[in-house]
């Protein structure tokens, strides 16, 4: 007999549901979110799964690396496609959940989703924990900004030496150190701590030879390069390199009936902060980059027509397709063989 399993995740405990071929339930209850008590529970109930569908999760890729090792044929789905099917549901439980997710796997209506490996998954909690700390610095520099302006102290946007204009007004006015030392001192240990990240950044880029040849590409730096392999992971996944900018949300999104046919914005989809790196990237090329390229050549032809905004979008599509095609071939980005600088002006 072939069984079909649908797992629904939560912190504490996954619930299961086991279908024969035919949608019969076979098995279903909770057990805790273990890959040993999963495959524990799953060998008592099942002599032969075909498939094991869990959706898209914070736990999603842990658990499916595990079981897989165990033996288990584990598929991730699209959360966004699974609760489309879900939220149909007259009640809505973790135990109907597993029920209907068992039923994708039966039917195999769902869309696949890459389990990333542990060394990428590593990656990307540093790459995270570091954008984490870069938030809170940002969010406390503005706190000190908004609080001394009510008392019109006023600073400029994103001055280097914040810090130090803030300390100037602190010795010039003894009596808001006491509210305000407590938050500097925040400032400077969180700058403390994303230094510390950047440090092991550039140790992690300098062993890794993909991360060295995606930093050929110009304005491509190891935050970049890091974030790219760790988030594709597996370059060989996509068959044609075109397919990285829908990957990415880089591309526009579609709506067409009837007589209607609409291109809109760009749709957002995949990783976001890959999709950010990727438009700061571009960004730099096509403003700060001086020496010429075909490509820096083409986005300002495109800024001319639409807006810089729209030719960054293009442009990190553009790089995003380039630098897949290079982690498949190993070729290092290629510059036009007469070296000349740009004098024109962004």
């Amino acid at each position: 007999m072939v069984e079909y399993v649908g797992l629904d995740v939560s912190k504490e405990a996954t619930a299961y549901c086991v279908k024969d071929g035919d949608g019969k339930v076979l098995a279903r209850g909770k057990v805790a979110s273990d890959p040993d008590a999963l495959f524990e529970v799953l060998k008592k109930h099942c002599l032969c799964p075909e498939r094991i569908v869990l959706e898209t999760g914070t736990l999603s890729n842990w658990l499916g690396r595990e079981l897989g090792k165990r033996g288990l044929p584990v598929t991730v789905i699209d959360a966004r496609q699974a609760h489309a099917v879900l939220r149909l549901q007259h009640n809505k439980t973790d135990e109907n959940d597993a029920a209907v997710l068992a039923d994708l796997a039966r039917t195999g209506f769902y869309r696949s989703v890459a389990i990333k490996s542990e060394q990428a998954q590593r990656r990307r909690v540093l790459l995270k924990a570091r954008a984490h700390l870069v938030e809170q610095h940002r969010s406390r520099q503005n706190v000190i900004r908004g609080l001394l302006g009510t008392l019109g102290i006023r600073f400029a946007k994103g001055s280097d030496t914040f810090a130090a204009r803030v300390r100037a007004v602190l010795d010039e006015q003894p009596e808001l150190a006491l509210m305000f030392d407590p938050l500097v001192g925040e400032l400077a240990a969180l700058k403390s701590a994303i230094k510390q990240l950047d440090r092991v950044v550039a140790a992690e880029v300098k062993t890794d030879q993909a991360c060295q040849l995606l930093m050929t590409v110009p304005a491509v730096g190891p935050l970049t390069a890091l974030a790219y392999v760790a988030t594709i992971d597996e370059a060989g996944r996509f068959g044609k390199s075109r397919a990285l900018g829908a990957y990415l949300g880089l591309t526009s999104r579609r709506n067409q009936s009837g007589e209607m046919d609409y291109s809109g914005r760009i749709s957002k989809q995949g990783d976001r902060m890959l999709r950010a790196l990727l438009y700061g990237a571009a960004n730099s090329l096509l403003t700060r980059v001086r020496r010429a390229h075909p490509l820096k050549a083409w986005a300002r032809r495109l800024k001319k027509r639409t807006s810089h905004k729209k030719a960054c979008v293009a442009l990190a599509r553009k790089l995003a397709v380039i630098m897949h095609r290079m982690l498949i071939t190993g070729e290092a980005f290629a510059w036009p063989q007469a070296d000349t600088k740009e004098t024109a002006t962004a």
